[in-house]
């Protein structure tokens, strides 16, 4: 007895002649596919909505957004795999028309079109309650932490810019201390270089008058921290670390495991 074979690499096969035969007709992009269809993505506010008049032609925001959400559909979230999706699945060129976006027209449309994605979120979910998908009798609330661009060395509190003030008061003093010292010492063998020793002094000046700019702005907020890189971001633990991060929280429906609502939350213990 032998082995299963595969198929002879020379031999010449034939694709469907049509690309609509790729795809079965209960596979659940079909429904992908027919729910963008009926949006008005004007209303909803997505870029390039309107025909383009002048300059080169763009991709159809629809195409690029059945893209997007056949790639969340499967957990593909780079935009450089979905970039490669378009080009070997085929369900993805049946999908977007054997349409080839690459990584940054791909990653230029989700950040332009935040906004927008949250409202399509919304009109799905209402599409989903007409048609009595959800239970409405138990939910499951759960949050996820996210660990944002923002590093720890630029997330602020008050305590941690008392420190850090503290620490450059004492070093301003040294150096100037060190600038008196020299002054007296005329004998002294090698030469302080001055100008050096100045251009630190004011160095660590600045970064007090941007610490002191740190302080005002939490005072003002009445927020306990700052994040410079990403400014809704907050120290918080996660898997035994402690990172700048997001928490979101998700209401998922007991019926069909649906989610019905989101939202993203600086509080840390939820």
């Amino acid at each position: 007895m032998g082995y299963i074979e595969g198929e002879d690499r020379n031999q010449i096969m034939l694709f469907p002649e049509i690309i609509d035969e790729y795809v079965s007709d209960n596979n659940s992009i079909r429904i992908i596919d027919e729910y963008i269809k009926q949006l008005d993505l004007k209303s909803l506010h997505f870029k390039r909505a309107a025909t383009p008049l002048m300059g080169r032609p763009p991709y159809h925001p629809k195409d690029m957004l059945k893209l997007y959400l056949y790639g969340y559909l499967n957990r593909i979230r780079s935009s450089r795999r979905l970039e490669q999706e378009a080009i070997r699945n085929l369900e993805v060129i049946w999908l977007i028309r054997k349409l080839k976006p690459d990584f940054k027209t791909i990653a230029d449309f989700r950040k332009d079109n935040k906004k927008a994605l949250k409202k399509v979120f919304r009109d799905f979910t209402k599409l989903c309650d007409e048609w009595e998908l959800f239970g409405k009798e138990l939910i499951a609330i759960d949050g996820s932490k996210f660990r944002a661009c923002n590093s720890k060395k630029n997330n602020y509190s008050s305590k941690k810019l008392a420190r850090h003030l503290k620490y450059l008061d004492e070093r301003i003093e040294n150096y100037i201390q060190e600038l008196d010292h020299h002054d007296m010492a005329e004998t002294s063998l090698k030469k302080p270089d001055l100008k050096a020793i100045a251009e630190r002094i004011q160095q660590l000046r600045d970064r007090k008058e941007k610490y002191e700019s740190y302080q005002r702005k939490l005072k003002q907020s009445g927020e306990n921290e700052i994040s410079t890189t990403d400014p809704d971001s907050r120290l918080m633990a996660n898997h035994n670390n402690v990172e700048v991060s997001y928490n979101v929280q998700t209401t998922v429906d007991a019926k069909h495991k649906l989610i019905a609502d989101f939202k993203v939350t600086q509080n840390q213990m939820t």
